[in-house]
């Protein structure tokens, strides 16, 4: 896991000219992400952190269990960013744990704005039950249920 706070580095990018890029790189390695499958290995250490296998998350996240290990061997990419709210929320993670497994994806951060999204991050705070208890929730509130593998749930 980082050492670094992200609003730390961005305050030593503040100070770094350009052309000293490289110096910054090269301090920061251990900081930066690789282009060395990145989601692989943060979610491999969150769960191994976590002590969650695999295929409890993808039960729990009602996933199908093959679609899930390609997902997170990084054989198979999505563009449901629901599908990465599932197997984060069945997994445990924090809001910021999933803003940033959300970004590693490069999908968009779970918004405090949008009613949707709010809902979605008092449950990562809360824990009110499963993924299905959240859908329940999010029915209930007339807002798009989180999708399965592209599925409408």
């Amino acid at each position: 896991m980082y050492k670094k706070d992200t609003k730390e580095l961005e305050k030593q990018l503040e100070k770094t000219h350009p052309d000293e890029i490289s110096d910054y790189l090269r301090e920061n390695e251990a900081e930066t992400l690789s282009n060395d499958r990145p989601f692989m290995k943060y979610m491999n250490e969150k769960l191994k952190e976590k002590k969650l296998q695999k295929q409890e998350v993808f039960v729990k996240a009602d996933i199908n269990r093959g679609y899930g290990y390609k997902l997170l061997d990084e054989e198979k990419t999505t563009r449901q960013r629901d599908v990465i709210l599932r197997i984060c929320y069945a997994a445990e993670f924090t809001v910021s744990e999933t803003q940033h497994a959300l970004a590693l994806c490069k999908m968009s951060r779970l918004y405090a704005r949008d009613p949707r999204d709010a809902l979605i991050m008092t449950c990562f705070n809360n824990r009110p039950g499963t993924v299905i208890d959240v859908n329940e929730l999010l029915r209930k509130n007339r807002m798009e249920v989180l999708r399965s593998s592209g599925v409408q749930g």
